[in-house]
């Protein structure tokens, strides 16, 4: 049983692994869907430099942010780091807050087959034409768990239909390959959750996250379907490098869409992982009692 240890956003994942880093022979895995690429550094919280020297982190700057990257992708890396930490003698704590990849961990990864370009051009088509709520009902006829499972998200629903239309078969019927591990996942939040989230944007924005934006455009443009491009407060970021939006304005809008973001990750923490939310307190007791008895 390997831990995972998750959070909202801006709730304090970081600092509490290095605490217990400090007590334990822990090495941190990073489950977050940007800290993969390199360059963006100030609007993901990376840790430090000092940090990385402090503790071993893996999984952080894995790719640049013009490669391809996917949960498959992630999920054969933090699977392989795990298997090197604890053959190493020492435990690999796995950190983040991006649902999906914790998912992958936990339950292995959807058993759909690959993408068809041209059937999923023609679902697009479809989108723009019938709109979002004429698809989700076109699934809900055939399967009200998928339908609800699509969370009204576009992309899934596309993604849905294409599979559907292909095989007779919603993604969500094809089951999951066999995680390499067995996990127990703690999750936490903190009651003062919306001040840390405006506090640390703040900070982000004045050390220098604007310029940080201004970079990715140059390696990115921004009207790209890009992944790196769906990370929090990058575009309005690059509004205020551009002088589009003043620092106040983007960051009301990044502490709004943190703020949801956060909501969503509660949600999915206790709905797809099966975690209970706890203080911080609480799990950072429940650690220190396991890894206590792996030491």
């Amino acid at each position: 049983m390997l831990p995972i240890l998750t959070a909202p956003t801006a709730a304090g994942k970081t600092a509490l692994a290095l605490r217990l880093a400090r007590q334990f022979p822990l090495e941190i895995v990073a489950a977050d869907a940007f800290t993969v690429y390199k360059g963006l550094d100030i609007g993901t919280a990376k840790p430090t430099p000092a940090e990385r020297r402090e503790v071993s982190h893996h999984l952080l700057d894995v790719v640049d942010v013009t490669d391809p990257f996917d949960v498959a992708q992630w999920l054969k890396l933090a699977e392989q780091a795990a298997a090197d930490i604890l053959g190493r003698g020492r435990v690999p704590l796995i950190v983040g807050g991006s649902g999906f990849y914790l998912k992958a961990l936990v339950r292995g990864l959807p058993l759909t087959p690959p993408s068809d370009p041209q059937a999923r051009a023609g679902v697009e088509a479809e989108l723009a034409e019938r709109g979002l709520d004429a698809l989700i009902a076109e699934i809900a006829a055939r399967n009200p768990p998928e339908a609800a499972r699509m969370e009204r998200n576009p992309r899934r629903v596309v993604r849905a239909l294409e599979i559907f239309r292909r095989t007779g078969r919603f993604p969500g019927e094809f089951g999951h390959s066999a995680p390499a591990h067995c996990y127990q996942v703690l999750a936490f939040s903190q009651p003062d959750l919306e001040a840390r989230i405006r506090q640390r944007v703040h900070a982000m924005l004045g050390a220098g996250w604007p310029e940080e934006a201004a970079w990715l455009a140059e390696q990115v443009a921004p009207d790209q379907a890009a992944t790196v491009w769906q990370a929090l407060g990058y575009r309005e970021a690059l509004a205020v490098a551009r002088q589009q939006l003043g620092p106040q304005q983007a960051a009301e809008q990044i502490v709004l869409q943190t703020r949801q973001y956060a909501k969503r990750q509660l949600t999915w923490a206790r709905t797809q992982l099966g975690a209970a939310v706890q203080t911080e307190r609480e799990v950072e007791t429940a650690l220190q009692a396991f890894l206590s008895l792996v030491r």
